[in-house]
């Protein structure tokens, strides 16, 4: 940005990229053992979830093929 030397209104507006604060913010609170514990909890039920799934799709997602082993229905053998 350009720098104005005329006084302009809101100047502090103008100059706010400039500003820097010298006011620390307050340190972070320390995780309770619960809350601790549930947050790794929630991580191993996704996680379970996510390899629970892949282990119940994978069969589902197998390519067979179906030249070795032709399959027929008993309707079609009572002719």
């Amino acid at each position: 940005m350009f720098g104005r030397r005329e006084p302009v209104p809101f100047a502090f507006v103008a100059e706010a990229d400039r500003f820097r604060s010298n006011v620390t913010p307050p340190p972070r609170e320390r995780l309770s053992v619960g809350q601790m514990a549930g947050r790794w909890l929630l991580g191993l039920t996704i996680v379970a979830g996510l390899v629970g799934s892949l282990v119940v799709g994978t069969p589902a997602l197998s390519v067979d093929h179906p030249g070795s082993q032709p399959q027929q229905s008993q309707a079609s053998q009572k002719n």
